[in-house]
């Protein structure tokens, strides 16, 4: 089991300032590999305060020359946004300043404020992620890129340095829509997720999609799916529970109206039609209640409780990977740092045997 940092960095609700924003986040990502993580994911977001990393490819560039052994993920880089051809350029030079540690996480975006700055329309998206994706993963194994079009027309050009190597068997993408998941396996990708849905749901749903999909198009089994958690660890039941619920419910209002779930645009946009019914469904359910089922699924508890809560995951779904969100929802850093630290010193060695 690969077991990572997905970092997020939030200023919740703008309480602090973006500078420090950035410094926690810096604390954070410096625990990865001295606490044993295997990898290091940042975000891609842009222009408010939920979330606020334009260039995950340049942060990686920086922890590239602060570490020696974790894996350096995209997490994800949101293909609509970006030229295929200067994503192929950026993930070869970080693949070589890291001495090939580099791997790469695409998505397709679903905020509506993030598309309308950048002057893009939604509607595209889904047409301009198949086009570029494809683009980006054929140029990091050819080391030239080239494409027809129509969004991103480009002439045959090779791609210097060159790639070190290709990166099919560290390629992700998200998926959580059946469209989406459908697009991951023909990608050749693994499935990269946010924990949001009960796993129950999640195995016949978007997990049984995916490998039916693999088995369709891909040969061999499916790699196992990264699941992005939020996590909180403390060694008191009680006030595990307590904080955990607080910051994990302050994080989920902050998706909702980022993305802005509870509204009905998306029943009107091309593409975006999964999450048109997940609004009317959200709308029936309420905010409050969703948010409760919302924290039931992350991982959170004593070390003990923990371990029971990804065993039974592991029963249900089979392998699978794991980034955890550790700060997030206005904690404090020094209470995230303390929530890794216990992780790492009693979780981790215990997942550590799972994969022997």
């Amino acid at each position: 089991m690969n077991v990572g940092i997905l970092l997020i960095f939030q200023n919740y609700q703008g309480r602090g300032s973006d500078a420090d924003m950035v410094r926690d986040q810096i604390r954070v990502a410096d625990l990865a590999e001295p606490l044993g993580f295997d990898s290091l994911w940042p975000p891609e977001h842009h222009f408010t305060d939920y979330s606020a990393c334009p260039d995950n490819l340049q942060f990686l560039s920086y922890m590239a020359a602060k570490t020696e052994r974790i894996q350096l993920g995209t997490g994800a880089v949101i293909v609509p946004w970006n030229d295929p051809l200067r994503v192929v350029e950026k993930v070869a030079f970080l693949d070589h300043l890291s001495n090939g540690r580099a791997v790469l996480g695409l998505g397709r975006g679903l905020a509506r404020v993030e598309y309308e700055h950048f002057g893009i329309a939604m509607d595209s998206s889904r047409d301009r992620f198949d086009e570029a994706s494809r683009m980006i993963i054929e140029g990091l194994e050819k080391g030239f890129v080239e494409g027809e079009g129509p969004y991103y027309p480009q002439k045959r050009t090779e791609i210097r340095p060159r790639p070190l190597r290709g990166f099919r068997d560290r390629f992700y993408c998200v998926g959580i829509s059946p469209e989406s998941v459908h697009q991951v396996a023909a990608l050749g990708a693994h499935l990269m997720v946010f924990s949001q849905t009960p796993w129950e749901l999640f195995k016949d749903g978007a997990l049984a999609a995916y490998h039916e999909a693999w088995a369709a198009q891909q040969e061999g089994p499916p790699p196992p799916p990264l699941t992005g958690d939020l996590m909180f660890c403390h060694r008191d039941a009680e006030q595990a529970e307590k904080l955990a619920r607080e910051y994990m419910s302050n994080y989920y209002l902050s998706i909702l109206q980022h993305y802005e779930l509870l509204s009905d645009h998306f029943k009107n946009t091309k593409g975006y039609e999964f999450y048109g019914d997940a609004q009317t469904a959200l709308a029936a359910v309420g905010a409050e209640t969703s948010a409760q089922v919302y924290c039931g699924i992350q991982t959170w508890g004593t070390p003990e409780q923990i371990l029971e809560k990804l065993r039974s995951r592991r029963e249900l779904l089979g392998e699978f990977d794991l980034s955890l969100i550790a700060h997030y929802g206005g904690m404090p850093v020094a209470v995230a740092e303390e929530s890794l630290g216990l992780f790492a010193a009693e979780v981790l060695p215990e997942l550590r045997r799972w994969s022997s």
